[in-house]
């Protein structure tokens, strides 16, 4: 808990933690922040002063804004992203399931948009709130040639169903958080000059539980083993993120501002254009 991080900001009191996103300027998941990530949550699981975790972000539009698309450009990036795999899935996998199968209760305060990887974090949380007008979500991944590849397309069929995840997949629009709750995608939309009480006094809430409580109701409400269907998203993922159309889209998406503020705020619009462009 003492780490230092340059790209998560830790604070923690009464048995709450509490995981700040601060990635400048729209909080790509960077491979710095997956293994700060990481080792956040490999030092916390064992941590039994902490009740609950909860994640929310330093910046006011953005959670994560989707994982860090240089990625692409570095031929290195693979080599260190293999320290983070495991058999049969990817590191973008591991760290949802991290996140997922943490012993503590795990909230998501979602005041601003969470696309793509970002998206898949926030379903990976036991719990997640939405900001009204602020919080949205969005799976674009279909849009740069690919498919979700952080165990979304396995957390979104479990939330929303098949029919709706296939909507979400496929149309790769922004959800509102409105939208989002009706869904399922979301426990609740909070209006955004309440969501920080709702969500401090619920972890409070939880925290104040008797011991063993916690680790009793996620015994009896257990996560389920998506093990073959992160196999398989895996497999898809790869298979399309090697191929020539994702890497054109990725790279035309970076040389047409992907990850400045102002094309992240409307980045299915660019990315559809540039998909037509390239057809």
């Amino acid at each position: 808990m003492s780490a230092f991080y340059k790209t998560i900001i830790i604070s923690a009191q009464g048995g709450i933690a509490r995981v700040t996103i601060d990635n400048d300027p729209v909080n790509v998941l960077s491979l710095q922040m997956m293994a700060e990530l990481t080792s956040f949550l490999e030092n916390v699981k064992d941590d039994e002063t902490i009740k609950v975790v909860i994640f929310d972000s330093a910046n006011p539009d953005f959670f994560i804004a989707h994982v860090d698309m240089t990625i692409a450009e570095d031929p290195k990036a693979f080599e260190t992203l293999a320290a983070f795999a495991l058999p049969g899935l990817n590191p973008f996998q591991i760290l949802s399931e991290r996140v997922r199968r943490l012993p503590q209760v795990t909230i998501v305060q979602l005041e601003g948009v969470a696309r793509g990887g970002g998206a898949e974090f926030v379903a990976a949380a036991d719990m997640s709130f939405a900001a009204i007008g602020r919080g949205a979500l969005g799976q674009p991944e279909a849009l740069m040639g690919i498919v979700p590849g952080g165990a979304g397309t396995q957390y979104l069929r479990h939330r929303v169903g098949r029919n709706k995840a296939l909507e979400i997949l496929l149309g790769a629009d922004l959800f509102d958080a409105q939208t989002a709750e009706r869904y399922g995608w979301i426990n609740r939309a909070i209006p955004a000059d309440t969501i920080g009480a709702f969500v401090d006094n619920l972890a409070q809430n939880i925290a104040a539980l008797p011991d063993g409580v916690i680790a009793a109701a996620k015994r009896v409400v257990p996560a389920d083993d998506y093990g073959a269907g992160l196999e398989s998203e895996n497999t898809a993922w790869a298979s399309l993120f090697t191929q020539p159309p994702a890497g054109q889209l990725l790279l035309g998406g970076l040389k047409r501002g992907a990850q400045t503020p102002e094309v992240e705020r409307k980045i299915e619009v660019m990315l559809r254009e540039l998909a037509t462009e390239l057809q």
